[in-house]
């Protein structure tokens, strides 16, 4: 079979697509996540096992393609305010979990009886988490847009510059070493390249973006390849520029943010997204070399395990510190309970210049199988876990979190008519005719950017989770006629947790005695939605197609 393949790219990427969809199917039957499922597709793909990859070259192009895109439509989310908000919260955990990691690491590397060198190599891996990864769970959970995981996009922004001057030190002053400016030189030239960069971006937000992107977007198909292209084209200045794809994608996406566009772009790019970055998590699969691993595995057990506690223990702690509640930092710890690619790349560095052999590598191959495969389940069931743990987790939490605290005291202390989770297009809809019937709300989002934007519009809006029963505890059950769920639909493939569900249970267990209505697009769902305590189950677009008939007054024809 690998013998067909060879020098035929399309029979390879056709053959790959083929496995990746039945590794996928039977993932799906199992309910395994499907970053774990198309990762394992690549290490069946790889010289491990069938040995299929031989165009590496093309499948490395789309994975590059596919990750320019993801953080593309990462920085189209990110609100500029909210960035300056969260800096300083960014910054001091990612520092520290970066600081944590390498000192502890670099200690238990040396118990384990690796070199002074190849214990600083490994340690240094330990502290990159995968951007793409996590990025794309919280994707997949609607939580990119919550305060945890815009808090951990923000570190993991901050992890990636260290990688990023961690990798150029390492070649400016190995495999650059040799240039005529010298290392110093090499390395304050690609610090003044990004200064530039930053600037260049900054200009065109401010007197760019807008016009541009209004001309352009009188052609919706001429809109969606500009974005495309302008994400490869800033991934690939970022490239040469001595950064990251990643960072440069990123700036590609905050650059458009601001303009009225990006909910039309995001839309359209979401697929395509997601069929691209099946070649990176094929790819990262092909460059796990089983072959590697050899007597590596119980120094990869008691590595895999300092990072899949010490990491989010550090978080949690540097947050608790911040002033943000216990669940925060949980959620937020959990995405960096894994090392990267990159990690894998940087020990192969130190391999090519001599500095370590490859045992190392193969131990750095093997932690990261192990860790990326846990930490996706882990945050794949980050509720249910955290509901485990809650109790043990106390001690993470100041006693007043005051980040997440303030405003919340203001409005839960009025007397509201009827709470409502969620304000996307449909839970805005219901806003408004609750407030035309004067009836007095109080919303729920998890959205920060949400929240200001509704309170500024005269509502009263608190920051919550509908799957925090800590935080169902504190809201004003005792005056409501209502609860109502307007949250988007849920992927029940991706966390096996239904919020609408948990909502229900808790605000039960918590005295509710009010009615609770729950809104749904699978009537097949009603039933069960009925059964678990809602007493109304909407179904916006079966009500809103009645309401048209009734509009047009033709629901009492005879057909």
């Amino acid at each position: 079979m690998a013998d067909l393949l060879v020098g035929h790219p399309f029979y390879e990427i056709s053959a790959l697509l083929i496995l990746a969809a039945a590794v996928g199917t039977l993932g799906l039957m199992l309910r395994q996540p499907m970053i774990v499922s198309f990762i394992a597709a690549g290490v069946l793909a790889g010289p491990s096992a069938l040995d299929l990859v031989h165009s590496s070259g093309q499948i490395e192009l789309l994975a590059e393609l596919g990750v320019a895109v993801l953080l593309f439509l990462v920085g189209l989310k990110l609100d500029l305010k909210l960035v300056r908000t969260l800096g300083s919260v960014a910054l001091a955990t990612g520092l520290g979990q970066v600081a944590f990691t390498a000192i502890v690491g670099f200690f238990i590397a040396l118990a384990l009886g690796l070199s002074p060198v190849a214990a600083a190599y490994v340690s240094v891996a330990l502290t990159f988490s995968s951007t793409i990864i996590i990025v794309k769970l919280l994707t997949d959970k609607k939580e990119v847009d919550s305060l945890h995981g815009r808090v951990a996009i923000g570190f993991l922004i901050v992890q990636d510059l260290a990688v990023i001057l961690a990798m150029l030190v390492l070649s400016a002053f190995g495999i650059g070493s040799q240039a005529e400016s010298g290392p110093v030189l090499h390395v304050l030239q690609v610090l003044g390249y990004g200064a530039v960069m930053l600037v260049l971006v900054g200009v065109f937000i401010r007197y760019l973006a807008d016009p541009l992107i209004s001309r352009i977007a009188r052609s919706t198909e001429l809109l969606i390849i500009f974005a495309i292209a302008w994400a490869a084209f800033l991934a690939a200045i970022a490239d040469f520029a001595g950064l990251s794809k990643e960072l440069g994608g990123l700036l590609a996406g905050v650059s458009l943010a601001s303009t009225e566009f990006r909910e039309a772009i995001i839309a359209r790019l979401s697929a395509l997204r997601d069929f691209l970055l099946l070649f990176f998590f094929i790819a990262l699969g092909t460059q796990l070399d089983l072959g590697l691993l050899g007597a590596q595995v119980v120094p990869a057990v008691v590595l895999s395990v300092f990072v899949l506690v010490g990491n989010p223990l550090i978080v949690m702690i540097i947050m608790g510190i911040l002033g943000f509640r216990k669940r925060t930092g949980f959620l937020a710890g959990l995405t960096v309970a894994q090392i990267s690619e990159f990690s894998l790349i940087f020990v192969a560095m130190g391999l090519s210049l001599g500095h370590v052999d490859a045992d190392a590598l193969g131990l750095v191959t093997l932690v990261g199988l192990i860790t990326i495969a846990m930490s996706v389940y882990m945050i794949s069931y980050s509720h249910s876990l955290y509901r485990f743990l809650e109790p043990m987790l106390g001690v993470f939490e100041r006693r007043h979190p005051f980040r997440e605290n303030g405003a919340e005291d203001i409005v839960v202390a009025r007397r509201h008519d009827v709470i409502l989770f969620g304000l996307g297009r449909y839970g805005e809809a219901i806003a408004d005719h609750l407030r035309a019937a004067d009836r007095h709300i109080l919303a729920v989002d998890f959205n920060p950017e949400v929240v200001r934007r509704w309170r500024r519009k005269g509502f009263d809006v608190i920051y919550g989770d509908a799957t925090d029963e800590e935080f169902i505890a504190t809201l004003p059950l005792q005056h409501p006629e209502w609860v109502i769920s307007a949250m988007p639909e849920h992927e029940r493939g991706v966390t096996h947790t239904d919020p609408r569900l948990v909502l229900i249970g808790s605000l039960r267990s918590h005295g509710f005695a009010g009615r609770i209505a729950v809104s749904t697009q699978n009537p097949d769902e009603r039933d069960m939605l009925i059964e678990a305590g809602a007493r109304e189950v909407f179904m916006p677009f079966r009500d809103a197609g009645r309401q048209a008939v009734e509009m047009m007054g033709l629901s009492e024809r005879v057909v």
